[in-house]
C-alpha cells in the first residue's frame, strides 16, 4: 500500500467504509448478550474445574492432573495455531484473509490465558517431585536421567516455560497492538510493522512451540524421543485454529453479522486450508510412526506399543479414521468447503478429535508400572470429560468476551477492499 499516494490511500479507506457490509450493526457483536454468554461459559467452566479438583480426591490426583492437561494442551495448540495464521497472513500480504483475520487474532489473544492455565501443571509437577513427569520421580532410571540432566532438570524447565510464555505473549501483544491501532488510525505503515514482526516472530514461534511440545508432552516419558514431535503438535494446532474460526464465523452469520464481509469465497479458502492441514497432520503422524516402526529402537517403540494395548488401541484407530480419513473424504467435497455451516460442523468434529489426540498422548502415562494398581477403569472416565470440558468452557468464555469488545473485522485494513471483492476460480 505504500505505493499509493496519500490521496489514493484515503480514497481507498473511504470506499471500504462506504461498502454495505461495513455498517456498524453488521461488523459489531451485541456486547450485552455476548458478555452474558461469556459469563455463563466461564461459570460452567469454573464448576467443571471444581469437579476436576474433587476428582483428584475421588479418583486420584494423577488422573485429575492428566485430564486437566489434556484440555490445556489442546486449547494452547489452538491459540498458537491462530497466531501462526496471523503471521502467515501478514508475511504473504494475503488480501482475501483480511475479512477473517480478526477472528484469528481473537483466538490468538487467548495465549496469555493458556500460559496461566499451564502454570498449575508445572507447579504441581515441581512441588510433588513429579506427577506425570516420570524423570522427576525417585524411581526413574538414574543412569538415563543423569545423562539427560543438563536439559531435564526442574529449574531449567521452569526457565524454559517462562521463556516460551514470554515469547508467545510478546508476539501476540505486538500483532494485536498493530491491528487495534490500525482500526483507530488507518495508518498504512502498521501493515509493514506487523509483517516485520511476523518475519522474526515466525522463527521464535517455531522454536518455542517445538521445544514446548518436547518439554510438556514428550518428556513425561523420558525414555521416548522423536525429532518430529514438535511438528506433530504444531500440525494439530493449525487446522484446529481454522476450525474455531469457522465456528465463530458461522455463529456470527447466524445472528446476522458479517453479511457480505464473509462469503462462500472466504469459506472456500478456509476449507482448503483446513483440508490441507488435516492432510499435513496425517502425513506427520504417519511419518513419525513409520520411522519409529522401521528403526525398531526399544526406547521409541515402547511408547507406541503401550498405546496399542490396554484399550488405548481404540483411540489409536479412532484417530486414524476420525482425525484423518473421515475429514479427508468430507473436505474433498467442494460444496462442503463453500458451506459455512458444513465447515463449522466439520470444525466441531475436528476439535473433538484434537482433544482425543491429546488424550491418547497424555493419559496412558497415568497408570503404568507401579501405578497400574490404582486404575479405576471406566469409573474414572467422567473425570476426563469434565476436566477437558471445563478448560474449553473457560477458554471459550474468554474468547467470546474478547469478540464482543472489538469489531468483527479489521475495519481500516487497506486490504479489505480486495477481501470484499474476493473470488475463487478453482
Amino acid at each position: 500500500m505504500t505505493q499509493l499516494s496519500a490521496t489514493q490511500y484515503k480514497r481507498r479507506l473511504k470506499r471500504i467504509a462506504e461498502h454495505p457490509a461495513m455498517s456498524a450493526e453488521n461488523i459489531t457483536a451485541d456486547r450485552a448478550s455476548m458478555d452474558k454468554a461469556a459469563a455463563v461459559m466461564i461459570g460452567i467452566g469454573a464448576i467443571l474445574l471444581a469437579l476436576t479438583a474433587a476428582g483428584a480426591v475421588i479418583v486420584n490426583g494423577r488422573h485429575a492432573l492428566a485430564s486437566y492437561a489434556v484440555g490445556v494442551y489442546a486449547v494452547t495448540a489452538i491459540s498458537l495455531g491462530a497466531m501462526f495464521w496471523v503471521m502467515v497472513f501478514e508475511l504473504v500480504r494475503s488480501g482475501w484473509s483480511a475479512g477473517v483475520r480478526r477472528q484469528f487474532e481473537n483466538v490468538m489473544m487467548n495465549i496469555p490465558l493458556c500460559v496461566v492455565l499451564i502454570a498449575p501443571i508445572l507447579i504441581f509437577e515441581l512441588a510433588a517431585g513429579g506427577v506425570l513427569f516420570h524423570w522427576m520421580m525417585d524411581d526413574a532410571d538414574a543412569y538415563l536421567v543423569n545423562k539427560k540432566s543438563s536439559y531435564l532438570n526442574p529449574a531449567f524447565l521452569a526457565i524454559r516455560f517462562l521463556l516460551y510464555g514470554g515469547i508467545w505473549i510478546l508476539l501476540a501483544m505486538k500483532l494485536w497492538g498493530y491491528s487495534m491501532a490500525q482500526d483507530q488510525t488507518g495508518d498504512r505503515y502498521l501493515v509493514n510493522k506487523a509483517r516485520f514482526t511476523s518475519s522474526w516472530g515466525m522463527l521464535l514461534f517455531a522454536l518455542s512451540v517445538a521445544f514446548f511440545a518436547f518439554d510438556f508432552l514428550m518428556s513425561p516419558d523420558y525414555r521416548f524421543f522423536s525429532t518430529m514431535w514438535g511438528v506433530y503438535y504444531f500440525a494439530g494446532g493449525t487446522f484446529s485454529a481454522i476450525a474455531v474460526v469457522a465456528i465463530i464465523c458461522c455463529i456470527a452469520k447466524f445472528f446476522g453479522r458479517m453479511t457480505g464481509a464473509i462469503t462462500a469465497e472466504h469459506t472456500h479458502d478456509m476449507g482448503k486450508l483446513m483440508f490441507g492441514f488435516t492432510v499435513f497432520w496425517g502425513y506427520i503422524a504417519f511419518s513419525q510412526y513409520f520411522l519409529i516402526w522401521y528403526s525398531n529402537i526399544p526406547e521409541e517403540v515402547a511408547w507406541f506399543t503401550h498405546r496399542k494395548e490396554n484399550g488405548w488401541e481404540v483411540l489409536a484407530w479412532l484417530l486414524v479414521f476420525g482425525h484423518f480419513l473421515i475429514p479427508f473424504i468430507i473436505l474433498l467435497q467442494r460444496p462442503v468447503k463453500r458451506s459455512l455451516v458444513g465447515l463449522a460442523i466439520v470444525g466441531v468434529w475436528l476439535l473433538v478429535m484434537t482433544t482425543i489426540d491429546k488424550t491418547w498422548i497424555i493419559r496412558p502415562m497415568v497408570y503404568i508400572r507401579d501405578f497400574a494398581q490404582y486404575n479405576p477403569g471406566p469409573a474414572g472416565w467422567w473425570l476426563d470429560v469434565v476436566a477437558a470440558a471445563g478448560v474449553f468452557a473457560v477458554w471459550g468464555g474468554f474468547l467470546v468476551r474478547r469478540i464482543a469488545r472489538v469489531p468483527l473485522i479489521p475495519v481500516r485494513d487497506p486490504r479489505l477492499l480486495k477481501a470484499l471483492k474476493h473470488k475463487n476460480y478453482v
